[in-house]
């Protein structure tokens, strides 16, 4: 098996962010598919218009709907295998946080030829086709090329039923808001990517599949959800009371905080997504507490929990939904 010792420098090193902090900002990524929203077709039932995570089409005359997404990013770990567990299992989340259940993943691959070896990017590999297999699904085939940073992900495919959708525009008043997995990973790995230090809390968070998740919020009749990622959790919130027509009341002290990561913080790990997450945010807050904690809530997570409109058992309640004219996230 070949490692990251192997390389002149860590795999981290090879790109200019990493994991979904590497993301598009928020709102430089609505204007560029602005003149996509509002396309329809009447196979389409979940589209582009509210920022799902993934869509869903018609299949079959009883409701059934296959579930499409896809998912990539430069290397948010410097372990090769890791990267590929993490990047899938943060794939697969798509189809989880829609209701779905995974069926098939193809593998998306850049690769900088001779100046990486073949031999890491077949570890990146493995590690995605591991993740595939706890899913219980096959990683047949995919699409790669020579690019100057490494890049990998998956596009997943998989079923639901079009009554059985976890959707952002369908979060009511009166609702609690459930988080499933802590927050926080977006520093940790900012911090690993500048100094090589391993945090393994964060590599068993990112590599957990949000099936259970997923499977628990159906089964409290959860209609809406979404998982955080690369938006944060004030940003991925938001875009679901926007979608739903309502405001969010926060409690930041029940969000669950990953070992570590406050402590990071304080010593000016921060990611640039994370910053740039809250600045887009902000209009549409109501706080008073101290930027690092803002910037904490809108950190950029890479394969992130799902937050739930609904209770659900192995959730934690932060907040609530209420009624809104125009929505707004008051955090307490």
């Amino acid at each position: 098996m070949i490692t990251i010792e192997s390389t002149e420098k860590r795999l981290t090193q090879y790109a200019h962010g990493g994991g979904c902090a590497s993301k598009i900002p928020a709102g430089e990524l609505e204007q560029m598919v602005s003149g996509l929203v509002g396309m329809s077709s009447p196979d389409l039932v979940v589209g582009l218009d509210d920022g799902d995570d993934a869509c869903a089409v018609t299949f079959g005359p009883d409701g059934d709907v296959i579930i499409s997404t896809t998912d990539f990013f430069t290397p948010v770990v410097d372990d090769p295998f890791d990267w590929g567990r993490i990047a899938a299992t943060n794939a697969l989340s798509d189809v989880y946080a829609m209701g779905g259940v995974p069926i098939l993943g193809i593998n998306i691959l850049g690769w900088p030829r001779g100046v990486l070896p073949v031999e890491l990017a077949g570890e990146v590999l493995r590690g995605g086709l591991e993740a595939c297999r706890a899913a219980g699904i096959p990683l047949a085939g995919g699409h790669s090329i020579d690019n100057p940073e490494p890049i990998y992900g998956v596009a997943v495919t998989g079923r639901g039923h079009r009554d059985r959708l976890l959707r952002n525009d369908a979060a009511q008043a009166g609702l609690p808001l459930s988080l499933t997995k802590p927050i926080g990973v977006g520093v940790l790995n900012n911090r690993h990517k500048a100094t090589g230090e391993r945090f393994e809390q964060a590599i068993a968070s990112m590599t957990t599949l949000n099936a259970d998740a997923a499977q628990a919020a159906l089964a409290a009749g959860a209609k809406a959800a979404t998982d955080v990622t690369g938006f944060g959790l004030l940003g991925h919130l938001y875009k679901m009371c926007r979608a739903s027509g309502v405001s969010a009341v926060l409690n930041h002290k029940a969000v669950p905080v990953l070992e570590g990561a406050r402590e990071s913080m304080a010593e000016g790990f921060i990611p640039g997504g994370s910053r740039r997450n809250l600045d887009w945010v902000a209009p549409h807050l109501e706080a008073d507490l101290d930027e690092n904690e803002m910037i904490l809530l809108a950190d950029a997570q890479t394969s992130g929990g799902l937050l739930i409109a609904g209770e659900v058992p192995g959730g934690t309640v932060i907040g609530e939904l209420v009624p809104a004219t125009s929505p707004v996230i008051r955090v307490r």
